[in-house]
C-alpha cells in the first residue's frame, strides 16, 4: 500500500494562521449584522449539502457533465428546483456550471460521492438527518445542564438509540467510515509505527486505521479488537489491503478486557466518545493489559489554546449534545492518563486537525 503524499505539518499549520487571518479580514470589511446573517445561513447551506448527497448528485456526475433536465432524470428530482438548489450550491464552490449550461463536479462536491478516496457523502448525511437535527436543536438544554440530549430525548444512551434505528444506524456507520479515513493519512505520516512488533488497535471497527497502519509497517503485526458484531465485518477489509495474514481477530468490549502483549495500544476516537470517568475505565483494562514499557496511542482533536477556528472544537459539542463526553486539551488527556497510570510521553501533531497522544506504561 503507497502512503498517501501529504504536505509538512509546520506548512499546513502556517496556512490555517493565513486563512484565520484572511477569514477576520473579510468579517472586518462588512457590517456585522451582514457576516451574523453569512453565519447563521450556514446551517441553510449545510442542509443542502445533504440534500445534494441524499440525492446522489455527485454520483451522478462521475462519468462526466451533465444538462439539467439529464441529471434531474438521473436522480429522479424536479428539474427547476435542482437547479435552484444547484444554483445556492455552485455560490459557496460546490458544484460549476459550463458555459454550455451543464453541471460537472468540483474537488469540493467530489468529497460527496460515495466511491470517493475519502467520501464525506455520509457524513453530510448524518449531520443533515432528521434526528440529528432535532438533536442540536436542544444545544441550549444540553449547555444549561452540562448532559447529553440523546437520552433525555431518546430514553437511551446514544449507540443503544442508534440499534433501535438501523437506517439510521448505517448513515452513522457510513459517516464514521468517511470521517477515520480522513484520518488515515495523516496520522500514517505523521508517526513511525514501525518500532512496535505488536499493534493493538482497540475500539478499531473493520480495522481500517490498523490496515494502514500495517502498510506502512510491514514487518508488524496487528491485533483487532472491537465487539464481536462489528469485528465480524473486518476480515473482507483486511484483504482487501492486504494485511489479513498479520492480524488477529478478536471480540470483546473494552470495559471488560483488552488483548495481553501488544508493544502499542492504539485507540482512536474512542476517549472522545466517554465522560471523564467512563474514560479512565477504559484506560485502566488497556492498563491491565499492557506491560511495562509498552506505549498508549490516542488517537483524537486535541484543543488547542489558540482562539482560531478548529474542527474539534465544534466535535466538542457535538460530543456534548450526543454523548455528555467531551474533547480535551494536552493537559486534560494528561490527568485522565496519570489516573490510569499512565505517564505522558508528547503530543505529535498532524497535517490534519487530529493529533496523536503518546504516553508510557508506568
Amino acid at each position: 500500500m503507497t502512503p498517501a503524499r501529504v504536505p509538512p505539518t509546520k506548512v499546513v499549520r502556517a496556512v490555517d494562521r493565513t486563512r484565520h487571518y484572511l477569514s477576520r479580514v473579510n468579517q472586518r470589511t462588512a457590517p456585522p449584522a451582514a457576516v451574523m446573517m453569512e453565519l447563521l445561513m450556514g446551517a441553510w447551506a449545510a442542509q443542502t449539502i445533504t440534500a445534494a448527497a441524499e440525492l446522489g448528485i455527485a454520483d451522478a456526475l462521475a462519468d462526466g457533465p451533465a444538462s439539467a433536465a439529464e441529471l434531474a432524470r438521473r436522480v429522479n428530482a424536479d428539474a427547476d428546483s435542482l437547479q435552484r438548489m444547484l444554483r445556492a450550491l455552485i455560490g459557496i464552490g460546490v458544484f460549476r456550471q459550463r458555459r454550455n449550461g451543464d453541471y460537472e463536479l468540483t474537488a469540493l462536491a467530489n468529497t460527496l460521492r460515495t466511491d470517493s478516496a475519502v467520501s464525506l457523502a455520509g457524513m453530510a448525511r448524518w449531520i443533515g438527518s432528521p434526528q440529528h437535527r432535532e438533536h442540536w436543536s436542544h444545544l441550549t438544554d444540553a449547555v444549561r445542564t452540562g448532559t447529553a440530549v440523546v437520552p433525555q430525548l431518546r430514553g437511551k444512551p446514544t449507540f443503544e438509540y442508534l440499534a433501535g434505528e438501523p437506517d439510521l444506524a448505517e448513515v452513522f456507520n457510513q459517516a464514521m467510515t468517511g470521517v477515520s479515513e480522513f484520518a488515515v493519512a495523516p496520522v500514517i505520516a505523521a508517526y513511525d509505527f514501525s518500532r512496535f512488533s505488536t499493534i493493538a488497535d482497540i475500539g478499531g471497527g473493520h480495522g481500517r486505521l490498523l490496515a494502514a497502519i500495517l502498510g506502512s509497517a510491514p514487518q508488524s503485526r496487528g491485533v483487532l479488537f472491537d465487539l464481536p458484531q462489528v469485528v465480524a465485518k473486518a476480515p473482507a477489509l483486511l484483504r482487501k489491503h492486504g494485511v489479513q495474514n498479520r492480524v488477529q481477530i478478536v471480540g470483546g468490549s473494552f470495559f471488560d478486557s483488552a488483548p495481553t502483549g501488544a508493544d502499542a495500544y492504539v485507540l482512536k476516537n474512542v476517549i472522545h466518545d466517554w465522560p471523564d470517568e467512563d474514560a479512565v475505565r477504559i484506560l485502566r483494562t488497556v492498563r491491565a493489559a499492557a506491560r511495562p514499557g509498552a506505549r498508549i496511542l490516542l488517537i483524537e482533536f486535541v484543543i488547542p489554546d489558540h482562539d482560531r477556528n478548529f474542527h474539534g472544537k465544534w466535535v466538542d459539542l457535538e460530543m456534548l449534545v450526543v454523548a455528555g463526553a467531551r474533547e480535551r486539551t494536552a493537559a486534560e488527556y494528561d490527568r485522565l492518563l496519570k489516573r490510569a497510570d499512565f505517564r505522558l510521553d508528547r503530543v505529535v501533531d498532524t497535517v490534519g486537525p487530529i493529533s496523536i497522544i503518546e504516553a508510557l506504561a508506568a
